[in-house]
């Protein structure tokens, strides 16, 4: 191995060093010299390689410090990369319930986190004006309906003007149609739950006025919810309406695959996202509006794809990308370097779109610690 050493060594002082005024003074002939060097370096490994191989041939005594190293064969998958995206919880169905008609709340039936069905009876009001205002019209209502009577017996009788039949009969229909309008009002007085659910928040408590329209409890179906997330516009091609997705529950510790069912019609233009809407099924009620999640969406993938760790790519001065793998010639194993042409990558692994093929032996363990040509010694084989 001295010898090994020193001619090394020699081949090294015979290459010289260049001194600084020695330099090509314009940018082609540094490049040239550069790609000189560059060539002379791979030669200079090709001999140091060859020698070693021939000295560790030579040398019994050599083969006891072959470097061990692991080796992994080389196939086909499929790679696939996916992004995380922060997702929250939302209701589908979250409303309030109001009084169209408003008044002194006189009776509230439910309190928070109560259970409640589509129609049950949620407060009533006070309509005790309105009740008089009908009492004042069934009361008008009968006497227009006499004088309505009168006329039509005078004008059956050709007796009086057809004016003053026609405005008793108009009186009388214009009340009826009042009555009807103030009992629609009173039926109005009661506030009824719109969907079945739980009462998230009570608004109004007994005995305080209601304006019409002001909710006085707000009603939270959770049966089902959805998962809304913002995602970068870059990504507007790669998703689409039925994409499965990974949603994962940090709180939780769940996870769940389901479909995206909304697509945003609109980009943001503060933070140039859209937004997407992942429906999910709640049925014990643990995942609560504003809950966090992570969504792991799948923006690339190829079939049938050579991936390797992505540690095991290592780069030439000269900026090519190679890897080892295991030669076996004779019986004897070596370390070859492959130059590599690398695609996509995530989460420590990269595609390799040529320089491997399948059945390949890359080495994984060791792959930094050897040179090209080193003689070496798989573990299956040590």
């Amino acid at each position: 191995m001295k010898f090994l050493y020193f001619l090394i060594a020699t081949i090294l002082l015979s290459c010289g060093q260049p001194k600084e005024n020695e330099l090509p003074a314009d940018l082609e002939g540094k490049k040239a010299l550069l790609a000189q060097k560059t060539e002379e370096l791979k030669t200079l490994e090709k001999s140091i390689a060859d020698l070693k191989k021939e000295i560790e041939t030579m040398d019994p005594d050599s083969k006891k410090d072959l470097l061990v190293v692991s080796i992994d064969t080389v196939k086909k998958e499929t790679f696939t990369r996916y992004i995380d995206l922060q997702g929250v919880v939302q209701s589908e169905d979250l409303v309030n319930a109001a009084s169209d008609m408003g008044g002194r709340i006189l009776q509230l039936n439910v309190k928070e986190g109560q259970k409640v069905n589509k129609g049950q009876l949620i407060a009533r009001t006070d309509v005790e004006s309105v009740r008089t205002q009908k009492d004042e019209l069934n009361k008008a209502l009968d006497l227009a309906k006499d004088v309505y009577e009168r006329q039509k017996r005078l004008w059956d009788q050709n007796i009086g003007s057809e004016i003053q039949y026609l405005q008793a009969k108009n009186n009388m229909e214009r009340l009826e149609k009042n009555l009807l309008t103030i009992e629609s009002q009173l039926k109005k007085s009661n506030v009824y739950a719109p969907i079945s659910g739980v009462v998230d928040m009570v608004f109004l408590k007994q005995g305080e006025v209601a304006g019409p329209g002001v909710p006085i409890v707000q009603i939270l179906n959770t049966s089902r919810v959805k998962v809304v997330s913002d995602v970068p516009e870059n990504y507007l091609g790669k998703v689409k309406v039925g994409n499965k997705v990974d949603v994962f529950f940090p709180t939780l510790n769940k996870n769940v695959q389901k479909p995206i069912t909304m697509l945003g019609r609109t980009i943001d233009p503060s933070n140039r996202t859209f937004k997407v809407e992942i429906n999910v099924d709640n049925v014990n009620n643990d995942l609560k509006p504003n809950l966090l999640s992570v969504i792991k969406l799948n923006d690339y993938t190829l079939n049938d794809a050579i991936v390797v760790p992505l540690e095991l790519i290592q780069q030439q001065v000269d900026g090519q990308k190679f890897i080892y793998v295991a030669e076996n010639k004779d019986n004897q194993w070596s370390a070859k370097k492959v130059i590599v042409t690398t695609g996509e990558s995530t989460e420590g692994k990269t595609v390799v779109t040529s320089g491997l093929q399948p059945g390949d032996k890359i080495i994984v363990k060791g792959a930094r610690s050897i040179t090209q040509g080193q003689l070496i010694a798989p573990e299956s084989q040590k």
